[in-house]
């Protein structure tokens, strides 16, 4: 389980706004006709400057320092020279690696002129996430923020991924407690003040299937339909909880505020 506490607490809520940081310096790169490979290169670069180290770089052989999720992509899309085109979404995937702990976050995009239908799965996707964090404090059991996102996103005519799942996180890029997304899911233990994991729905338009490409990595939709995904790393205070990858003060204006 991962817990923090003190020093440790501190050193860890400096790392997450470190890594809020270099998913901010991605958004603001994207746009039509920009590549995954040049996301992946801001990213790469902006982690270095801050003296850290990218999570995924060589993580049982990623070859990147980001992962970049396309369209029908659920996650661990690997950065190439595809183009982004007019009307994709994207998802950008940030982990990083300072003072002995890791940040793990992520956010869905919109490029250009998106379709009624994707700014729906993207915004209800967010609200997926934000229903299971405003559960969060001692006491909770891991296994019940799954029936809120799933009831959110069924009432919206969506599926949520089953195969994959939050995690804690800290001194250790994933660690329990598993954070199953999904209603009737049998994840094991209690919130306590201390914990510190992530909440990461990936929400479908289609089915909630999914299947992994040739590389070992990118997961996509079986139906080809489109997938979105948010993420935060959050804390259990004595009364309550802390989102340690927050919105700064500096963060680029939410796209959902023009919904």
């Amino acid at each position: 389980m991962s817990t923090v506490s003190g020093t440790d607490e501190e050193t860890m809520r400096k790392v997450c706004i470190l890594g809020r940081e270099v998913l901010d310096i991605a958004a603001r790169t994207i746009r039509p006709g920009v590549t995954t490979d040049e996301i992946d290169r801001a990213v790469h670069e902006a982690t270095i400057e801050r003296n850290a180290y990218p999570s995924p770089l060589n993580y049982y052989n990623f070859p990147k320092s980001v992962c970049t999720s396309v369209n029908e992509v659920i996650c661990h899309g690997i950065p190439d020279q595809r183009k982004l085109q007019d009307g994709d979404i994207v998802n950008i995937d940030i982990s990083l690696y300072k003072d002995g702990f890791h940040a793990d976050l992520n956010k869905t995009y919109f490029v250009g002129s998106v379709d009624d239908a994707s700014k729906k799965l993207v915004k209800t996707t967010r609200d997926c996430l934000q229903k299971a964090i405003d559960m969060v404090k001692p006491g909770v059991k891991y296994r019940d923020l799954g029936a809120a996102i799933e009831k959110h996103a069924k009432a919206n005519g969506f599926s949520v991924v089953r195969t994959y799942c939050g995690h804690g996180v800290g001194k250790m890029f994933h660690s329990a407690p598993n954070v199953p997304h999904y209603a009737s899911n049998r994840a094991i233990g209690v919130m306590k003040p201390g914990h510190v994991f992530t909440i990461e729905p990936m929400i479908n338009a289609g089915s909630y299937d999914d299947q992994t490409w040739k590389d070992g990595w990118t997961a996509v939709t079986v139906d080809g339909k489109r997938s979105a995904q948010f993420e935060h790393v959050v804390l259990v205070t004595e009364d309550g909880h802390e989102v340690l990858t927050r919105r700064l003060p500096t963060s680029p204006e939410s796209q959902l505020n023009a919904i």
